[in-house]
C-alpha cells in the first residue's frame, strides 16, 4: 500500500513540534507494510537544522518552496493508496490541499491529518470560506493528535464524514532513560518554542515561579527566547534537537509541560513533550487540561498544577526519591499503553479496512 504524506517535515523539528510525532506514526506503519513517501518544503531554514537523515521508513522529497515545486509534487498524490494532507505545512497549505485531493487517485483514500486541531478549528470558524471547511466534506478522514470528543463533535458539525484522534505517544527506541548531563542539570527544564499562544502561560507557569525562587536553577530550550527578558536564575539554551531530548529530561528534578492556550482550553491534548519525558523516566509536572488521567493519574504518575503557585510548591516538596517514583510509575504507564506502535495498529486497521470496504463496493 502507498502513501502519499504531505507535511511540514520529517527531518527537522526546528520550529516544527510535530516532526516527533510523525517520525513515531510513520516509522510504525511502515512495519505494517506501508510504502510512504513524505513531501515536505525547504523552508523556514529546517533543511539547515536537520537532526535525522533521512530513514529508512519513508522516502523524503524535499522540494522548492515554489509555486513549481509545489505544482510538482501534487502531480505525485495520484500513484498512493493514500493521500495525506497534514495542516500547518507552512507554505502553499491551501493550494496543496485542494491540489492532493484532486490530483489523488478517484479510488484512493484522502485524509487530512491535524496536528493542531484546536487552532485548526478556530480558524474555521472565522472563515466558512476556508478551503478546508469547503473540503471537509469530500474527505474519507480527518485524523488528530489530540481534542478528544469535542475536536471530534466540531469537526463532523462542519461536515467531516468521520474525525478520529489519534494522540500523541512514545517511541521507545527514540526517548527512553540516559544518563544525565551536566550542561541540562536543574531544579526544573521547559522545553518549547515560544509561539503568541503560549507566551503567557510559560510565564505564568514557569518564569514567574522561577522569580520566585532565585535559590533555584531553571533551564528553558526552545527557539524565540533570546529577546525575551528572563529571570536571573532562568538559563536559555536555545533550540534543543531531537537527540539531546533524553538527557535535557532526565537531567532535572522536574521537567514542565506547558501546553498551548487552545489545547489547554480543549483538552485531551497531551503534547509530545509529556511521552518523551516519561519515556525517559523523568518526573513530569503538567499544566492542567481535561483529559489528563486518560494517559497518566495524577500524584502517582505526574504532578498537575492548576498555576505557577502550585509549580512552586510542587518543586518545594519534591525528593529524589518521589521524582523517581514518580518517572519510573509514569514510563511503565506509557509503555503498557500508549506507544506508536499501538496508535499505529489502530490506523493500519482504519485505512485497510476502509480500502477493503470502497473495493467491495467497486466489485459490486
Amino acid at each position: 500500500m502507498k502513501m502519499a504524506f504531505y507535511g511540514s517535515s520529517l527531518l527537522s523539528s526546528y520550529w516544527n513540534g510535530a516532526a516527533t510525532y510523525y517520525r513515531g506514526m510513520l516509522s510504525e506503519l511502515a512495519r505494517h507494510g506501508w510504502d510512504i513517501t513524505f513531501y515536505e518544503p525547504d523552508a523556514f531554514d529546517r533543511q539547515k537544522h536537520r537532526d535525522i537523515e533521512p530513514p529508512d521508513y519513508a522516502k523524503v522529497v524535499v522540494y522548492d518552496a515554489t509555486p513549481e515545486a509545489c505544482r510538482a509534487v501534487i502531480a505525485e498524490a495520484v500513484k498512493a493508496d493514500v493521500v495525506v494532507k497534514a495542516n500547518g505545512v507552512g507554505v502553499f497549505d491551501d493550494e496543496l490541499l485542494d491540489g492532493v485531493m484532486d490530483a489523488a487517485d478517484p479510488r484512493a483514500l484522502r485524509l487530512y491529518w491535524d496536528v493542531d486541531a484546536p487552532a485548526t478549528l478556530a480558524e474555521l470558524r472565522q472563515a466558512p470560506d476556508h478551503v478546508l471547511r469547503r473540503r471537509l466534506p469530500e474527505l474519507d478522514f480527518v485524523l488528530t493528535y489530540g481534542g478528544g470528543p469535542p475536536v471530534v463533535s466540531a469537526y463532523e458539525a462542519m461536515g467531516a464524514p468521520v474525525c478520529r484522534p489519534v494522540y500523541n505517544a512514545l517511541d521507545p527506541s527514540t526517548h527512553h532513560p540516559v544518563p544525565p548531563q551536566e550542561r541540562f542539570k536543574a531544579d526544573l527544564n521547559f522545553l518549547g518554542n515560544r509561539l503568541p499562544d503560549r507566551e503567557a502561560r510559560v510565564e505564568r507557569f514557569f518564569l514567574e515561579p522561577a522569580a520566585r525562587n532565585p535559590q533555584a536553577r531553571y533551564i528553558i530550550g526552545g527557539s524565540g527566547w533570546e529577546t525575551k527578558g528572563l529571570p536571573g536564575n532562568v538559563s536559555h539554551i536555545g533550540h534543543v534537537g531531537t537527540a539531546d531530548h533524553n538527557a535535557f529530561n532526565t537531567s532535572a528534578k522536574a521537567v514542565l509541560n506547558i501546553a498551548r492556550d487552545s489545547m489547554a482550553e480543549v483538552g485531551f491534548s497531551p503534547a509530545t513533550r509529556v511521552f518523551e519525558a516519561a519515556g525517559a523516566g523523568a518526573c513530569l509536572i503538567t499544566d492542567a487540561w481535561e483529559g489528563v488521567e486518560l494517559f497518566l493519574a495524577p500524584d502517582e504518575e505526574v504532578l498537575v498544577a492548576r498555576d505557577g503557585q502550585d509549580v512552586t510548591e510542587h518543586l518545594r516538596t519534591l525528593t529524589p526519591d518521589r521524582a523517581r517514583a514518580i518517572g519510573e510509575a509514569a514510563r511503565r504507564r506509557i509503555l503498557a499503553g500508549h506507544t506508536y506502535a499501538r496508535r499505529a495498529v489502530e490506523v493500519d486497521r482504519l485505512l485497510r479496512g476502509a480500502l477493503a470496504a470502497r473495493r467491495e463496493r467497486s466489485a459490486a
